[in-house]
């Protein structure tokens, strides 16, 4: 997967490349987040995909480096991106993991395991998958399944995207 790699030099955001949908491949409004350490490295990123109308977000796609704390989540725990899809909906209901399940998946080329997590809360569809430099990549949906082909609309967004200006 060459387009996964990290980049040498270090800009205002991530200094790893972010896998998402373009933001003009959605119909709705796109928010990023990124995940600072004290030291100010940046510790993952988050994209906030919402419907147009009000209608609230949809889809949260996750890139956690190695090392991200927000990667630390005990058996049965959700992971992070859930964890914002549920704030952003204002759902306090406890979910929890409660299965998991590895499908092969081609992106292009390229085979991806993916891991399907089953959750408490059914309208909360999330897999996981790591590329090939270490980040861990989690999409968290509302209210919709993730089907095989939302892994072809995934690529590298801009590092553009996330510099500060």
């Amino acid at each position: 997967m060459s387009f996964l790699r990290r980049r040498s030099a270090t800009p205002a955001g991530p200094d790893f490349d972010v896998l998402a949908m373009d933001p003009g491949d959605w119909p709705g409004n796109l928010g990023a987040g990124l995940l600072p350490a004290p030291d100010g490295t940046c510790q993952g990123v988050f994209l906030r995909y919402d419907l147009f109308g009000g209608r609230g977000p949809a889809m949260i796609i996750g890139n956690l480096p190695e090392g991200s704390p927000a990667r630390d989540v005990v058996e049965g725990e959700i992971p992070f991106e859930v964890g914002q899809l549920l704030l952003a909906l204002e759902n306090d209901e406890e979910v929890t993991v409660v299965g998991t399940e590895d499908t092969p998946v081609l992106q292009g080329d390229n085979l991806l395991i993916v891991r399907r997590l089953k959750l408490s809360e059914s309208r909360i569809s999330c897999v996981q998958f790591d590329r090939s430099d270490g980040i861990l990549v989690t999409i968290a949906a509302w209210d919709r399944p993730i089907t095989d082909d939302l892994y072809a609309l995934l690529k590298p967004l801009p590092a553009e995207l996330f510099q500060q200006g």
